[in-house]
Protein backbone atom coordinates (compact mmCIF):
# COMPACT_ATOMS: atom_id res chain seq x y z
CA UNK A 1 0.00 0.00 0.00
CA UNK A 2 1.65 3.22 -1.20
CA UNK A 3 1.87 6.50 1.03
CA UNK A 4 0.25 10.14 0.27
CA UNK A 5 3.33 12.38 1.75
CA UNK A 6 2.01 16.00 1.68
CA UNK A 7 4.58 18.81 0.79
CA UNK A 8 4.12 22.26 2.34
CA UNK A 9 3.40 25.09 -0.07
CA UNK A 10 6.68 27.10 -0.73
CA UNK A 11 4.61 29.88 -1.88
CA UNK A 12 1.59 32.04 -2.11
CA UNK A 13 -1.62 30.86 -3.91
CA UNK A 14 -1.13 31.29 -7.47
CA UNK A 15 1.95 31.36 -8.11
CA UNK A 16 2.85 28.10 -9.41
CA UNK A 17 3.39 27.84 -12.89
CA UNK A 18 0.29 25.30 -13.72
CA UNK A 19 -3.61 26.86 -13.20
CA UNK A 20 -5.11 28.58 -15.88
CA UNK A 21 -3.20 31.44 -17.01
CA UNK A 22 -5.00 33.70 -19.39
CA UNK A 23 -3.02 35.39 -22.71
CA UNK A 24 -6.04 38.61 -23.47
CA UNK A 25 -5.21 40.66 -26.25
CA UNK A 26 -6.98 44.11 -26.42
CA UNK A 27 -8.53 46.27 -28.54
CA UNK A 28 -6.50 49.30 -29.94
CA UNK A 29 -6.50 51.88 -33.05
CA UNK A 30 -3.30 50.80 -34.82
CA UNK A 31 -3.73 47.32 -35.27
CA UNK A 32 -5.47 45.64 -38.77
CA UNK A 33 -8.19 42.48 -38.74
CA UNK A 34 -5.14 41.32 -40.96
CA UNK A 35 -2.47 41.66 -38.54
CA UNK A 36 -4.06 40.57 -35.49
CA UNK A 37 -5.62 37.35 -37.14
CA UNK A 38 -2.45 36.04 -38.89
CA UNK A 39 -0.32 36.76 -36.07
CA UNK A 40 -2.62 34.88 -33.52
CA UNK A 41 -2.50 32.20 -36.14
CA UNK A 42 1.17 32.19 -36.35
CA UNK A 43 1.85 32.11 -32.31
CA UNK A 44 -1.32 30.49 -30.48
CA UNK A 45 -1.70 26.78 -31.58
CA UNK A 46 -4.85 25.59 -33.14
CA UNK A 47 -5.83 29.27 -34.24
CA UNK A 48 -6.27 28.94 -37.88
CA UNK A 49 -6.58 32.29 -39.63
CA UNK A 50 -10.05 31.97 -39.82
CA UNK A 51 -10.45 31.99 -36.31
CA UNK A 52 -8.29 34.49 -35.66
CA UNK A 53 -10.52 36.56 -37.73
CA UNK A 54 -13.20 35.78 -35.37
CA UNK A 55 -11.41 36.21 -32.31
CA UNK A 56 -10.02 39.85 -33.90
CA UNK A 57 -14.09 40.52 -34.20
CA UNK A 58 -14.41 39.71 -30.40
CA UNK A 59 -11.81 41.62 -29.36
CA UNK A 60 -13.15 44.91 -31.62
CA UNK A 61 -16.57 44.39 -30.45
CA UNK A 62 -15.49 43.53 -26.90
CA UNK A 63 -12.73 45.71 -26.58
CA UNK A 64 -10.67 42.25 -25.85
CA UNK A 65 -10.82 38.63 -25.74
CA UNK A 66 -8.75 35.60 -23.55
CA UNK A 67 -7.05 34.03 -27.01
CA UNK A 68 -5.62 31.40 -24.88
CA UNK A 69 -5.20 29.54 -21.09
CA UNK A 70 -2.96 26.72 -19.25
CA UNK A 71 0.23 26.64 -17.96
CA UNK A 72 2.43 29.56 -16.89
CA UNK A 73 5.34 29.45 -19.10
CA UNK A 74 3.17 29.09 -22.60
CA UNK A 75 1.36 31.58 -21.60
CA UNK A 76 4.30 34.34 -21.27
CA UNK A 77 5.99 32.94 -24.23
CA UNK A 78 2.69 33.39 -26.31
CA UNK A 79 1.71 36.47 -24.56
CA UNK A 80 5.61 37.92 -25.34
CA UNK A 81 4.99 36.66 -29.05
CA UNK A 82 2.26 38.48 -29.40
CA UNK A 83 3.46 41.90 -27.77
CA UNK A 84 6.14 41.37 -29.77
CA UNK A 85 4.56 41.22 -33.22
CA UNK A 86 2.42 44.57 -31.75
CA UNK A 87 -0.84 43.85 -30.30
CA UNK A 88 -1.81 45.32 -27.19
CA UNK A 89 -1.76 42.66 -24.47
CA UNK A 90 -3.34 42.51 -20.94
CA UNK A 91 -0.93 41.39 -18.53
CA UNK A 92 -1.23 38.08 -17.65
CA UNK A 93 -4.09 36.74 -15.52
CA UNK A 94 -4.41 33.53 -13.48
CA UNK A 95 -7.98 32.22 -13.42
Amino acid sequence: MSQTIEKPRTGPPGSGLGGHWRVIVRNDDHNTFDHVAHTLARYIPGVSVDQGFRIADTIHRSGLAIVWTGHREAAELYWDQLQGAGLTMAPLEQG
